[in-house]
């Protein structure tokens, strides 16, 4: 299985990817750490899409992310589009929680970096607005890509719950 999970900033794509990863016994790569580097900087675009390269080079892998820019090269590669398609409330509380825990703890992310609560309640470059405000672009987004049949060498799943999303976890072959 190559797989790629996507969704909206907040719904647990790296979680469910990890868990999937795991399910699988395949390697699992956030597109978020090929990205950032040290400060908050975006890697150049050469660098990021040779790193995504590499990551989906495999017969195995789970990726998680919503890059524009690595979906020419990552999902023709793909046997599984797994998009987690929650309601707006549980995804901003997904979103919430997790934005306090690592702003309270300022647990270390991708190259170093760390959230900041003065940045996520009162800056423009808040990881709450992003979610908020690129829901529903994301939804017809990834609604339209998964319709125009571009990328139907891969099985799409698309959950509205995390229930299903793990009940399907479960009923995968493999799994140990």
């Amino acid at each position: 299985m190559r797989a790629i999970v996507i969704g909206t900033s907040g719904t647990g794509k790296t979680t469910f990817a990890r868990q999937l990863a795991g399910t699988i016994g395949a390697p699992h790569t956030e597109l978020d750490a090929l990205y950032w580097g040290p400060g908050w900087t975006p890697r150049p675009t050469e660098q990021f899409l040779a790193a995504v390269d590499a990551a989906s080079a495999g017969e195995r892998w789970v990726i998680d992310g919503n890059y524009a820019a690595a979906r020419d090269l990552l999902w023709p590669r793909a046997t599984h589009i797994v998009w987690l398609d929650y309601s707006r409330g549980r995804v901003f509380a997904q979103v919430l929680r997790r934005t306090l825990w690592r702003g309270l703890t300022r647990a270390p992310l991708w190259s170093g970096n760390r959230e900041s609560l003065r940045t996520a309640f009162f800056s423009r470059e808040s990881i709450l607005w992003w979610s908020l405000t690129t829901f529903d672009k994301n939804r017809r987004k990834y609604a339209a890509l998964r319709a125009d049949g571009a990328f139907s060498q891969a099985r799409w799943r698309v959950f509205a719950q995390p229930l299903q999303a793990r009940a399907w976890l479960h009923e995968l072959p493999g799994r140990p």
